[in-house]
This record gives C-alpha cells, structure tokens and sequence, in this order.
C-alpha cells in the first residue's frame, strides 16, 4: 500500500515524517542576452523550433527529477507550457521558466545543478530567482539541504551569489510555526528587473482539515479515482475554467494540475487525522477577473481548516487590487498582516488566519513582523522558489 509520495503506509508515530508539507520552487523566465526577440529569432542548433526549456526531452526532464527524489505519475499540456504531476508534487515547465514543488523529505534544493547545466546547453541562463516557503511541519526530519532555511540560502547562494540577493523570514516571532521564508534573487544589470502587472502567485498552506471534508481523499474502492475527488471535494469549482489533471494516491491523498494558457493551479492534500494538510496554489491569474477574497472561499469550502496562511507574490503593481480585501474571510479571524517588497520591483503580502471561535482563545491578532533571516532562525514548513534567466 502506497500513500501520498509513493511512500509505505506507517501506523507508527514516527511514520508521520512522510506526510510533510509540500515545497516547491520556480526557475522562471530563462532567456538568452537579448531578451526574447533575439531568442526566437536566434537559430539555436539544439532548439531550432526556439522551445526553450519545453525543448527537454523525458529523459533530461527525470533527471531533473531524481536528485529531488520524485517521479512523474501524470501530464497535461497545452500550447504554452507543460504540467506534470510528481509522486511529490508538481513540475511546470514553460519555455523560459520551470517550476518545482515537492513535498515530504525530498531534497528539492539538489534539482538546480541539472536545471541550470540543462539551461546552459540551450544557451539560457539565470535572470532572477524566488525561493520561499512556510515552517516546516516535522522540521527534524527535513535532510540537508533543508535542515534550517540558513543551510537553504547558503545552497542557494552557492549558485546565485552573485546576483542581488536577499533572504527573509516573514511572520510573527511569538509563533513561529507559521513564518513565510523567502529567498530572491535577480541580476546585477544596472536594471530594475519587473515582472508583468499580472505575475501572480498566490499560495495557500492549511491545516487542521475538516474530518469529513478530509475523508473525500481516501481511496474508498479501485474505482474511487482522482477524478470523483476532484469533483465531490468541490475542487473543480475553485477555476471551472480550469483543465485538470488528477491524481489518486494509495491508500490516501490527492494531487492536480490545472491549467489554462499561460496559467495553472495545483492542490496537493494529506488527509490523515493529527496532521491533515492541503495546499493550493495558482500562478499567473488575472486580479483584476479573480478577486482575492472569492477565490479564497472556494478553496477553504473544499477543505474547512482550522488554520491557513496565504502568501499573494506579485510584480508590478498587481497586488493592490487584492491587498484592500485580504483580511476579510468569514469564519476566521486575521491575526496578521505582513507586506513585503522585494528585489526587482516584486512584493510579497502574507497573511495568518484562525478559526474565530479558536482564535478566540488565543492573543490578540497583531500585526506579523519581518525579520532578516540571519537575525532570525527558526525550525520551518513549505517551499517556493521562482528564477528568471538569459544568455
């Protein structure tokens, strides 16, 4: 019997290091010198058709993979980019970005030498990068790279240091376990590096999933497939116009890609009692179309959870339309509020969420502090790292 990640089944407490947190990461807009008017007129003898990173056979892309320790189980595509779904999470590859979310104890941080070996051979080459995650849920068993998020940015500024570079560690010190770690990075061209308008990313960790809402991710029968989960958990409904690609895990969990042009979504959920967790994420969705809020209610309707936390990462002043409503969901109370710029012109808004009636229990919402990583070191949850490229 296999559960989420293809990993054994552990009725033992210590089996519970196998359902950790996803992470992920972005190596994001890989372009040659010149940008990308020059890439595509460029008459590259190892991309003649211009695919950039979509030019990657199977085998480079399982490459890419294995040092992460993850495989692909399902793929979707369409004329803008390619998804896979992993036995630990999600790949996105588009012509000058590729993104990478794992979860559990793999070692995503050790996909980037093969990543950027593969880029250089299609003449492409590292533009900026974003790396972020949450606390880690089982921080002891996470391996190096990832034992703190110190380790993680010096792994990261063993290939990136010489770009302008800047760590954080976003949250309130007075809980640590729900801290926003992030890593960015862009190059040192003399010139201020900005995303579309409409780059965002925004990415939501729950925990504490409703019982019955959770139970909708056990696989009930062989016939009991991905396909009715997405539909009895009311996932599909989050982006109707999204094509999805799902996958059912043995005895347990859930995994999809969603896509639509140049946009995907992709949920990934633990259902287990004790240590439920579900993630969602969507990148490149229209703010203005998708208001912050609703989008929000209808993943929280498919999962209820005592606990959430939203990052919304943006360029260019896309975040403003979402940031006036983002501390107003029914049924939880905002505890805090971070905003945060970052390198290249890009902001980063995190905010903290509890269940009213336990947050009532608690201290008083306040607002979330950032600190400098090196200043402040914590035991972590979730990752995501985005990177841009040239030649």
């Amino acid at each position: 019997m296999e559960t989420k990640g293809g990993k054994k089944k552990s009725s033992s407490s210590s089996g519970s290091k196998q359902y950790e947190a996803p992470l992920g990461y972005i190596i994001e807009d890989v372009r040659p010198n010149g940008g990308i008017e020059k890439f595509r007129s460029a008459a590259y003898s190892n991309d003649p058709q211009g695919l950039g990173l979509r030019a990657l056979t199977r085998p480079q892309i399982d490459s890419i993979l294995e040092p992460a320790r993850c495989t692909i189980v399902s793929n979707l595509s369409n004329s803008e980019f390619d998804s896979y779904v992993l036995s630990e999470s999600s790949l996105f590859v588009y012509p000058f970005k590729i993104v990478i979310k794992t979860c559990g104890t793999t070692k995503l941080l050790l996909s980037i030498p093969p990543i950027l070996e593969l880029a250089e051979s299609l003449e492409l080459a590292v533009v900026a990068v974003r790396y972020s995650r949450g606390s880690f849920i089982f921080p002891n068993y996470q391996p190096a790279p990832h034992r703190n998020f110190t380790e993680e940015v010096a792994a990261l500024n063993k290939y990136f240091g010489d770009m302008n570079t800047q760590a954080y560690v976003i949250g309130d010190p007075a809980v640590p376990n729900r801290n926003w770690h992030i890593y960015s990075a862009v190059i040192n061209d003399g010139k201020k590096f900005n995303p579309a308008s409409t780059d965002v990313i925004i990415e939501m960790c729950m925990t504490g999933l409703d019982r019955d809402k959770a139970s909708v991710f056990y696989k009930k029968s062989e016939d009991y497939t991905g396909r009715e989960m997405t539909k009895l958990s009311g996932i599909s409904d989050i982006i109707e116009s999204h094509v999805i690609c799902d996958f059912d895990f043995d005895p347990c969990g859930y995994s999809m890609n969603g896509i639509e042009g140049s946009t995907y979504s992709t949920v990934h959920v633990t259902p287990e009692d004790g240590f439920s967790y579900a993630s969602y994420e969507a990148m490149g969705i229209d703010p203005e179309a998708i208001g912050f809020e609703p989008l929000v209610k209808r993943v929280l309707k498919c999962f209820g959870p005592s606990e959430f936390s939203v990052a919304v990462t943006c360029g260019g002043g896309a975040h403003h339309s979402w940031e006036m409503g983002c501390a107003d969901v029914e049924g939880y109370t905002c505890e805090n509020v971070v905003k945060q710029e970052l390198p290249g012109g890009g902001c980063l808004v995190y905010l903290t969420y509890s269940e009213k009636a336990k947050a009532s229990e608690g201290r008083t919402a306040t607002k979330a502090v950032m600190h400098c990583w090196k200043e402040f070191v914590v035991e972590e949850e979730e990752e995501v790292v985005t990177c841009r490229c040239v030649s």
